[in-house]
């Protein structure tokens, strides 16, 4: 897809800070961290979002993340890490390839992934909800 960036960055019309590659995925340094190492993970298989992942490219995915993470980690004398997946808008999902994020994180960095909700839903409630959509 000529317009996705992603895409352009796999086919190579694109550059990158380029740190794993195999049949399957790509991975490179994000061009606007949010943290030290801020890392990408991308399919070479373009889809929308993780909902339309191939499972066989989502296994590579996780086995690119599990291979890099380790030396990220060590790399930027971080303390551990996320890994995150945005899917829509309304999530954070800015380029519409399926992608992983891998955010190296420290104690220090100042940086809070989720809060908690204040009041707490009734979960009763919430989970037969759900169950009906599933």
């Amino acid at each position: 897809m000529s317009d996705c960036i992603f895409c352009n960055i796999i086919s190579g019309a694109a550059p990158c800070h380029k740190l794993y590659e195999d049949d399957h995925v790509v991975a490179f340094l994000d061009i606007f961290p949010s943290v030290l190492g801020h890392t990408l993970v991308v399919p070479k298989k373009h889809s929308n979002n993780v909902l339309g992942l191939d499972p066989h490219e989502a296994e590579a995915a996780i086995g690119a993340i599990q291979k890099l993470a380790p030396g990220l980690v060590k790399a930027v004398g971080a303390e551990g890490f996320n890994i995150g997946c945005n899917t829509g808008a309304a999530a954070g999902q800015v380029v519409h390839h399926t992608h992983f994020h891998i955010l190296p994180r420290r104690s220090d960095d100042g940086k809070r992934m989720w809060g908690q909700m204040d009041p707490k839903p009734d979960l009763d409630a919430l989970i037969e909800t759900i169950r009906k959509e599933l």
